[in-house]
This record gives C-alpha cells, sequence and structure tokens, in this order.
C-alpha cells in the first residue's frame, strides 16, 4: 500500500477511534496517543500535514508479510500497520 492510500486510511480510522494500539515495552514515552498525552485530532493534522517524502514503509519485526507505515513529521513519528479491519498504533511520539 502506497503513502496516499494509507495516508486516508490512518485519517479515516483516527476520525472513527476505530484503531488500536500494540503492547509494547515504555509505551508511556513511545505511545503518547495511548497515554493520551496527543489526540486523534492531533494525530490527523500531524498526518495531513505531512508528505510522500515523510513516509517509509517497512517489515513488521514479528508479524510475516505485515507493512509497517511510518511518517516523521513536525518532529514526530508515527508508527502503525493494518490488518484488515484493524489500524493498530506501534509508536507516536516527538
Amino acid at each position: 500500500m502506497g503513502y496516499k492510500d494509507a495516508k486516508k486510511k490512518v485519517i479515516a480510522a483516527l476520525a472513527s477511534r476505530a484503531f488500536s494500539h500494540e503492547a509494547r515495552d515504555a509505551i508511556e514515552v513511545k505511545n503518547l496517543l495511548h497515554m493520551g498525552a496527543i489526540t486523534p485530532e492531533e494525530v490527523i493534522s500531524l498526518i495531513k500535514s505531512s508528505s510522500g517524502t515523510d513516509h517509509s514503509c517497512s517489515p513488521h519485526h514479528l508479524i510475516k508479510g505485515v507493512e509497517v507505515h511510518i511518517i516523521k513529521c513536525k518532529k514526530w513519528y508515527i508508527k502503525f500497520y493494518f490488518v484488515d479491519p484493524d489500524t493498530v498504533f506501534i509508536s507516536v511520539h516527538q
């Protein structure tokens, strides 16, 4: 999935609150969305301000065949993936 499709899909998930969070160490620092320190609307704003040059992909470290999307913009790091129908956030932090 390319940047434009991923952007559209993750924004829709955030807007409808249809997302979850991957369990991980240091979640209180690495996933500020999960901790409530940043709102879904603020993450949407960050993602909307990003461009294709801010986006990259890599394979998930544990789930074979799952592509992880990474958006780095305005000093924020947003990392997520899709396992239909779910959108799962790994990291949202500065």
